[in-house]
């Protein structure tokens, strides 16, 4: 599976992308922000708090319980203010 990094989540964890292979029991988008905080100290400090990281399955915008069968590209980045 691809992980695409944005903003200060690509900063902190020092890439824009990469490809994973997902451990058994990791099935929804909360399990894969929790795997990954534990991967490293950047990791870590990107995902610290995972309750405001946004993310999109294959380009659509999703909540953290949902399933990650079948996705091609997940795509992890910070909340997004506007004006």
């Amino acid at each position: 599976m691809k992980l695409a990094y944005f903003a200060w989540v690509r900063e902190r964890i020092g890439l824009a992308e990469e490809e994973v292979a997902l451990p058994e029991g990791v099935e929804t988008v909360g399990d894969l922000l929790g795997w990954l905080k534990g991967r490293g100290e950047g990791y870590g400090a990107a995902l610290e708090a995972p309750e405001i990281i946004r993310v999109a399955i294959d380009h659509e915008h999703v909540d953290h319980s949902e399933p990650l069968a079948g996705a091609k590209e997940v795509a992890i980045f910070p909340p997004m203010t506007g004006g």
